[in-house]
Parts: structure tokens; C-alpha cells; sequence
């Protein structure tokens, strides 16, 4: 099971100090993030993807290739790959050259993305979303699976004799996630092709979440990709963690009333009661951590959200050092015990490439 952060890349008015980071400030902090997340022992970092002010990070790839000539073993990911407003030509050139230059730890997340003014400023219609989501990445699929490719579509200008380079490494393309928190279309689309599901889950109430989870494991299996225990499933999670929770409760409550998302509505209780949002002590974290399996099974991969609403950098590398020596440790520890053997691990490039030899081996039979 692959544990790691996940950043949207808001800059946000510290609400203790009123101070706000620069542009500047914030893309160099989600950089120290991702080398501290990697230095702890944590396994993936990811990104957002915006195109609109508060956000900075409206080039991924470009982040997470600077990151990738800093790290050595980290996963790079997105937390979002807008689907519907980039070409997907660009998405399969862009994705491949990161796979190169990061030695294949690159997997991303598809997503629609959450701010409706984005569709328009790339000539999209937002009330499309959903057709623009599946047509983009079908013809994705097929520009990193067939060396040349005649494609015509609704969406985009046609196709003919085109081959998208560089070609994925060593010929497996980057792992998918389809990212969604409230489209049962795109739980479809994910089990359709046998790709991971991520539900960030950290605005939702588990009972929504497992919903959408249990109808992606049904029709994973439907489709012919394996039992609905074996489906490649993620979740979110939000922690501002310290070592009594009374410190932690009154450092982050400021954070959270002033919250464009979570403020203004239930109390910070509320809300933790609700959704997944930890705000204590490590070991408050791990406890509803470890609820997540009973509520939505064994699953592959749980990011965390420690920055964000204003949070300083040194606060929010401080939270991933208390996940990397004192909470995913235990998580790892505890979600190991009585997994079952046939739940597969988070895939890598490592694993899909081992697995694309052992069924050509299959296929083939030995050679005389």
C-alpha cells in the first residue's frame, strides 16, 4: 500500500499572522513538500492542477519534473489531470517525457476539475464535462498504446498517421487513476478499463464515498478485471497533527473558519465527525485512518493533505514528519494484517512491466 501527500496549491493568508505567501513562495514550498515527503519514507507526491487564481500549479508537469531531478524513489502524481480542457495529444506527449526523465515513477489522476470558468477559457463547454471526459481519454488510451493512430472524434480535430512521442518507456504507458467525488460516470469509466478509482473523499461523508467505491468495484468485476476486492482503489484524507490535540484543535480552527470550502457552515467538529479531516494527535490520525478499510475495504493508495488554507511551509513539513516517524509506520503495519493475499499492491512501472513480460511469456509459451 502506497501512503504520500497530495497538494491543490492555493496561495492563502495565513490566518494567525495575516501574512500571504508570494506565487513564488508557494511553488518552491510545494517542491520542499514533495523532498520531505521523500526523505520521510512517504511513497507518493501529488499535485493539482488550476488555471485560476488562488492556485499556482497550472503546469504539473513542469513541477513534477523539477521534483523528479531532486528525488530518487518518490511516486510523481497528479491529484488532478484536467481531462476535459487539455488536449489529450498534449497530455500523452507531456506524461511521456515525464516518465523518461523520472525513470517511470510517474502515475497521474484524470479529473474534471472543480471551477466551471475553466471549460470556456479553453473553448470547452462545461456542460460536456462527462462527454469530454470519456472521448479525451479514450483517444489518450490509444495514442500511448498504438504507434500510429487515425482518430476522429466530437472534441478535437482529427487524427491521421499520428504518433504521439516519445512513446511511453519501455512501452507501458503511466498508470491512470480516474479521479471523482461525485460522478458515478467516471467510477464507470475507471472500472471500463481496468484503471484505479480515487475518491478524495475529504469534503464527503463515508457513506456517499463508499457508494461510489462499491458501484467501481462492481463493475471492475463486471468488466472482466478481476474479483471487486481486486480493484485499484485511492482515498484522500486532510491531518493538522500535534501532540496534544487541545494545541491542535486551537492552531487549526482559525484555518478552518476562514476556509472558502470548509468554513461558514458546521463547526470543525461537525465536520470532522463527518468527513475524513483528523485534527489532533498522531495517533487520532491513525484511528481514522484505519477506519477507511472498514468502510470501503482493502484498498492501494491513501494521500494526505497538510497544506493548504494558509498554512505555513515549516507547519506543513512538520506534519509530514509526524506522518512519516510516528503515523504511516503503524498504517502500514496495521493494513498489512490479514490483507488478503489476492489484494494487489498500488501498480508501478516496475509491476506493470512485469506483468506485460510475464503475459507475453503466457502467450508465447517458452522459446525452443
Amino acid at each position: 500500500m502506497q501512503f504520500g501527500i497530495f497538494t491543490v496549491g492555493d496561495v492563502a493568508t495565513d490566518p494567525h499572522t495575516g501574512r500571504t505567501p508570494t506565487e513564488y513562495e508557494r511553488i518552491k514550498a510545494m517542491v520542499a513538500l514533495a523532498q520531505k515527503a521523500e526523505e520521510v519514507g512517504l511513497d507518493v507526491f501529488a499535485t493539482g492542477e488550476h488555471h485560476n487564481p488562488p492556485f499556482v500549479p497550472s503546469s504539473p508537469t513542469t513541477m513534477l519534473g523539477y521534483v523528479a531531478a531532486r528525488t530518487e524513489r518518490l511516486v510523481l502524481s497528479t491529484s488532478t489531470t484536467l481531462i476535459t480542457t487539455n488536449d489529450p495529444v498534449k497530455i500523452a506527449e507531456d506524461y511521456a517525457m515525464l516518465q523518461h526523465l523520472a525513470d517511470g515513477r510517474v502515475d497521474l489522476m484524470m479529473g474534471r476539475g472543480n471551477t466551471g470558468p475553466v471549460y470556456p477559457w479553453f473553448g470547452k463547454d462545461i456542460r460536456e464535462g462527462i462527454n469530454l471526459a470519456v472521448e479525451n481519454y479514450a483517444l489518450l488510451r490509444r495514442l500511448w498504446r498504438e504507434d500510429v493512430v487515425n482518430w476522429e472524434g466530437k472534441f478535437r480535430t482529427p487524427l491521421q498517421g499520428f504518433t504521439s512521442t516519445p512513446r511511453p518507456l519501455d512501452g507501458v504507458p503511466p498508470f491512470v487513476w480516474h479521479g471523482s467525488i461525485r460522478s458515478p460516470e467516471i467510477a464507470e469509466q475507471a472500472a471500463y478499463y481496468g484503471d484505479g478509482f480515487f475518491h478524495n473523499n475529504i469534503f464527503w461523508p463515508k457513506e456517499h464515498t463508499k457508494s461510489l467505491i462499491d458501484l467501481y468495484r462492481q463493475r471492475y468485476a463486471h468488466y472482466g478485471h478481476g474479483t471487486p476486492e481486486q480493484a485499484v482503489v485511492g482515498l484522500g484524507g486532510h491531518v493538522y497533527m500535534r501532540h496534544n490535540s487541545r494545541d491542535a484543535i486551537r492552531e487549526f480552527r482559525p484555518v478552518f473558519d476562514h476556509s472558502p470550502v470548509m468554513g461558514g457552515g458546521m463547526s470543525l467538529e461537525e465536520y470532522m465527525e463527518q468527513t475524513p479531516l483528523t485534527v489532533g494527535t498522531p495517533e487520532q490520525v491513525i484511528e481514522k485512518t484505519l477506519t477507511f478499510r472498514e468502510h470501503f475495504g482493502d484498498y492501494q493508495r491513501q494521500l494526505f493533505m497538510v497544506d493548504g488554507g494558509g498554512i505555513p511551509l515549516n507547519t506543513a513539513l512538520e506534519q509530514i514528519e509526524l506522518l512519516g516517524e510516528e503515523v504511516v509506520p503503524v498504517l502500514r503495519e496495521e493494513f498489512a494484517k490479514n490483507r488478503p493475499a489476492d489484494v494487489p499492491d498500488a501498480p508501478t512501472h516496475t509491476s506493470l512491466l512485469a506483468a506485460r513480460e510475464a503475459e507475453r511469456a503466457r502467450t508465447t509459451g517458452p522459446v525452443a
